[in-house]
């Protein structure tokens, strides 16, 4: 079945140009032109649709996360929650709308019989926090958003109304999650018809969603945190163990925070702050990068892979001490202080320093501590949302809920859910992340904004602990290397995150002769695991826009050319 006819639209991989047609009762107009980077077609269409129509950065990224809910459903979701950057001229923002901990939720949830349960905070809907992307979706748009709500839903409907064509990355991720998928009736009805995956190329429709969508569409979240569908959705939590409760929904706000602010390498960098972690480390990291001349050492050589290494290493310890920004053991202001930078820098020496060394420094007031997706949009005013919307594990807990058409999260293994058991990214946490009902679990999401002069690049990543590590480097690459937003995005990447203490390596990201002197320092080197996904898009001084999506992924990335009205046939 072909792409609906609202998104049919020629789409470039990775650098392209894209003249959509306009919204179902919409007449063409000319526009500012505008990038979006997504991990599915589909839903980089639908953001450039919603562009084409008139729509701002804000509208087409709500349209373009809402596609991903219905075309992208291991990631790409209206039962998890996530985070956004925004800058809408010069002033820059956040929005959490990261799930939190249903009221029910305790400590001990994760134990049986005294001992840990890991996979109770993975599995089934004892796993699943509050959903926060309906409520988030729909308070980005309320305040920063042109076009009518209805409008900015429309692709989304469509999508799952008319059906949309399976790619062949969610065939192989619904292949490689069927066992977890087979556990619940509810979701191997629609997912595993047969008992197996529906085959690439084959035509979804999903009309509870669609449904679903309709209504968010013409109510809001109401449609989805009161009435029928939150009872459905805690029927079926109970069913299976679960403690997430309609009364949970209902209760769930989303919140505006200031952005972790910091200068390097002559830019502006805007990224989220706590409860998000990512944007701490970013900054810590170039702030360490920037004291030991990082940009001044050879590209390839094995100085910068040493620094890089090192820093991450003590950005991650002192991770440990981060959490929901109400209970946290630390502040970013604590974390980044001058001070504390230069103290972390002067540590570094010529040899690796072993992660049992490099303890969290406590700080003044100290308490006795997957699969997700991004998605990038510039318009043509300079206006620039990163965003990014996880269920955690791939298809979260693995529980879709079939009177509402989606799945459920699994983010309540995010939180401390036994000390020094490491989660599914096999991140050590503190006790400043235990959970506590109504509290916000610690991510890694890092979606990133920096400009200089009239310069703006949005971006940010999917994968876990491996998100921060992955979109500095994207970042490095780009404005500190000058790299082509593609090649920026495509070059091979390092990572570590303190514990394990392993440095992990891309193919080719490191010569031989390179990965030998790192030996040599005493670094124990790896093959990466699971490589994670950046997207991102950029304008240039002169105006020229830019879109790139990760080629690990596959992406999808379009960009539509300034003053270009969008065509009404194809």
């Amino acid at each position: 079945m072909p792409t609906s006819g609202l998104l049919r639209a020629v789409l470039v991989a990775g650098l392209g140009l894209l003249c959509a047609p306009p919204l179902p009762g919409a007449d063409p107009v000319a526009t500012g032109g505008g990038a979006v980077a997504s991990d599915e077609a589909d839903a980089t269409a639908a953001g450039i649709a919603v562009l084409g129509a008139g729509g701002n950065a804000v509208d087409a990224a709500v349209a373009t996360a809402l596609a991903l809910a219905v075309v992208h459903p291991e990631a790409g979701n209206l039962g998890g929650g996530g985070f956004a950057v925004v800058r809408m001229g010069n002033a820059v923002t956040a929005l959490d709308f990261r799930e939190t901990a249903p009221a029910a939720a305790t400590p001990e949830m994760f134990s049986l019989h005294g001992a840990p349960a890991p996979e109770r905070s993975k599995v089934g809907p004892l796993a699943a926090g509050v959903p926060g992307s309906p409520a988030g979706y729909r308070e980005l748009h309320r305040r920063f958003g042109r076009l009518p709500w209805a409008q900015v839903v429309a692709p989304a409907v469509e999508l799952a109304r008319d059906g949309f064509v399976l790619s062949e990355r969610t065939h192989r991720s619904l292949r490689s999650s069927a066992s977890l998928l087979a556990r619940f009736p509810e979701t191997a009805s629609v997912w595993l018809p047969g008992g197996e995956p529906p085959p690439p190329g084959s035509p979804v429709r999903l009309p509870a969603l669609a449904r679903l969508l309709s209504a968010y569409a013409e109510e809001g979240p109401p449609a989805i945190t009161t009435g029928e569908v939150a009872a459905a959705i805690e029927r079926a939590s109970r069913r299976h163990g679960g403690v997430l409760t309609a009364a949970d929904l209902t209760a769930y706000r989303p919140a505006w925070r200031e952005p972790i602010r910091f200068a390097a390498f002559g830019w502006e960098l805007a990224s989220m702050p706590l409860p998000s972690s990512g944007g701490i480390i970013l900054a810590a990291s170039c702030g360490i990068l920037e004291r030991r001349d990082w940009s001044r050492r050879p590209r390839d050589g094995v100085a910068r892979a040493h620094l890089l290494a090192e820093a991450w290493r003590r950005a991650f310890a002192d991770r440990t001490l981060l959490g929901d920004p109400a209970s946290t053991w630390a502040t970013a202001e604590q974390l980044l202080a001058p001070a504390r930078l230069d103290r972390r820098a002067r540590e570094i020496g010529r040899r690796a320093t072993p992660s049992t060394r490099v303890p969290p420094y406590p700080v003044d007031n100290r308490r006795e501590s997957a699969e997700t997706t991004h998605l990038s949009v510039i318009d043509g005013e300079g206006n620039a949302v990163a965003l990014t919307t996880t269920l955690n594990g791939a298809f979260g807990c693995g529980l879709f809920v079939p009177e509402a058409g989606f799945f459920l999260n699994n983010e309540m293994d995010d939180f401390t859910t036994a000390p020094g058991q490491a989660n599914q990214f096999g991140l050590i946490q503190g006790e400043a992340n235990a959970i506590a009902p109504g509290k916000r679990m610690l991510s890694s999401m890092a979606p990133t904004i920096a400009w200089r002069g009239g310069e703006i690049l949005a971006l940010g990543g999917r994968g876990g602990s491996k998100i921060p590590t992955a979109t500095l480097q994207v970042l490095l690459n780009a404005v500190v290397d000058a790299d082509p937003l593609s090649a920026a995005v495509a070059r091979p990447r390092l990572h570590h995150q303190w514990l394990p203490d392993v440095l992990a390596v891309e193919p080719g990201a490191l010569s031989e002769a390179a990965e030998r002197q790192l030996r040599r320092r005493g670094h124990t080197i790896e093959p990466v695991k699971g490589t994670p996904k950046v997207n991102a898009v950029r304008r240039l001084s002169d105006g020229t826009l830019e879109a790139a999506a990760d080629p690990r992924g596959p992406g999808s990335a379009a960009v539509i050319p300034p003053a270009s009205p969008p065509h009404r046939s194809f």
